[in-house]
């Protein structure tokens, strides 16, 4: 004995989903979730939505951790070394990379968001931010000024629980 019980039945079960959902939208209209029309109104993101990535040059090191653990390469760095002088007298002169190019290139992110977690110098930060599209794809290659632009959208970090 087969264990199909009626021929068709998944298009009949289906085909009630549709309609029960069609006349519960029509006859109890505060009970679903309604579409945004989005240029005309526009929804705001919950605060730690994956948005774009923003940047704080300041905190950068150049240590091209971002760089190396992406998965697509869609992240450019350049940087060069610079002596600093000793804070103190008969100090030795320091040497600390200083950021030249940051690029990401948004037609190949994935938005894993790999690069963020593996930052140790939290340079890297999830902004809200979605309205960034292009008609180029060329346009979508975003330079440090650009992510430093983000950065005062990033919302506040949570205090971490200890």
């Amino acid at each position: 004995m087969s264990t199909r019980t009626f021929p068709g039945l998944g298009l009949w079960k289906g085909m009630w989903v549709t309609l029960s959902t069609m006349f519960k939208t029509i006859f109890m209209p505060g009970k679903h979730l309604k579409t945004v029309m989005y240029p005309d109104v526009k929804e705001t993101p919950v605060p730690r939505a994956r948005g774009v990535i923003a940047l704080d040059q300041e905190a950068c090191t150049v240590c091209m951790l971002c760089a190396r653990n992406c998965p697509d390469w869609c992240i450019y760095i350049e940087g060069h070394k610079v002596e600093v002088p000793p804070d103190k007298p008969g100090g030795r002169v320091k040497i600390r990379n200083t950021l030249d190019r940051f690029d990401i290139d948004y037609a190949l992110c994935m938005y894993c968001g790999i690069c963020v977690e593996v930052c140790p110098f939290d340079a890297l930060f999830w902004s809200p931010e979605y309205e960034y599209s292009e008609y180029e794809m060329g346009k979508l290659m975003h330079d440090k000024e650009r992510l430093s632009e983000w950065l005062a959208t990033v919302p506040e970090q949570p205090e971490i629980a200890q």
